[in-house]
C-alpha cells in the first residue's frame, strides 16, 4: 500500500537525519570537527535537539497514524515507521562513527521492540485525531502534553547550562507544542455539535 511505503520511507529518512545531525553537531565526530565553531555547527545542533527527543519520534508515529486513517492501518504504519527509523538510525551511527554495527545490536533490538509496542499505540492515537468530540481532542493533545512533560522533566540541555542553540531549540519546541495544542482545542470547539434549543412555544403561530 502507498501509506505503508510512505511510512517506511518517512521513518527511514527521519532516523538517518537524526543520526546525521547528531554527527554534524558534535565537534568530536569526523563530520562535525571541520564545522566546529561555525554557524553550520550551531544549525546542526539545533536540528539535533529538535529531532533527537523522544516526543519527536512519538510525533512521527502519531502523524503516520493520522495519515493512515483507520485504527488497524494506523497501528501498522506507525509501527513500521518507527522500526524503519530505528533501522536507519543505528546503521548510520555505525557508519559515521566507523564502528561495527554489532556494538549497537542489543540497543537496536530493544528499540525495535519498543517501536512495535509504542508505535502501534501511537498509530491508533493518530488515527483517532479526526474523530469528533473528546476522543479527537484527547488524541490531538497526546503529543503536545507528552512533549511538554518531557521538556519539563528532561529539557534538551545539561542542568542549568544555557547556550544559544539550546535556547532557540526550546523556544521552537514550546512554540510547536503550543500550536499543536491550540489546533486540537480549536478543532474540538469548531466540530462540537451545536446544542439544540427548542423554539419557544409562545412564538409559534397558533394552529387553525
Amino acid at each position: 500500500m502507498k501509506i505503508t511505503a510512505l511510512g517506511l520511507a518517512t521513518g527511514a529518512g527521519f532516523g538517518a537525519v537524526t543520526s546525521l545531525t547528531n554527527a554534524l553537531s558534535s565537534p568530536y565526530s569526523t563530520l562535525g570537527t571541520p564545522l566546529a565553531g561555525t554557524v553550520w555547527a550551531s544549525i546542526a545542533k539545533v536540528l539535533s535537539l529538535l529531532v533527537g527527543l523522544g516526543w519527536a519520534w512519538a510525533a512521527l508515529a502519531v502523524v503516520m497514524g493520522r495519515l493512515a486513517g483507520t485504527w488497524a492501518r494506523g497501528a501498522m504504519t506507525a509501527a513500521l515507521a518507527l522500526m524503519a527509523a530505528t533501522g536507519a538510525y543505528y546503521p548510520m551511527d555505525a557508519l559515521l562513527r566507523d564502528e561495527p554495527l554489532a556494538l549497537y545490536w542489543p540497543e537496536f533490538l530493544m528499540w525495535w521492540a519498543a517501536s512495535v509496542l509504542f508505535g502501534s499505540v501511537l498509530g491508533v492515537v493518530g488515527s483517532a485525531i479526526e474523530r469528533p468530540g473528546v476522543t479527537g481532542l484527547l488524541a490531538g493533545l497526546t503529543v503536545p502534553v507528552g512533549g511538554a512533560a518531557q521538556m519539563m522533566a528532561l529539557p534538551p540541555r545539561p542542568g542549568l547550562t544555557f547556550t544559544q542553540e539550546t535556547v532557540l531549540a526550546e523556544v521552537l519546541i514550546w512554540t510547536a507544542l503550543a500550536v499543536c495544542a491550540g489546533w486540537a482545542v480549536c478543532r474540538f470547539w469548531v466540530t462540537k455539535p451545536a446544542t439544540h434549543i427548542p423554539p419557544d412555544s409562545r412564538l409559534r403561530s397558533p394552529s387553525r
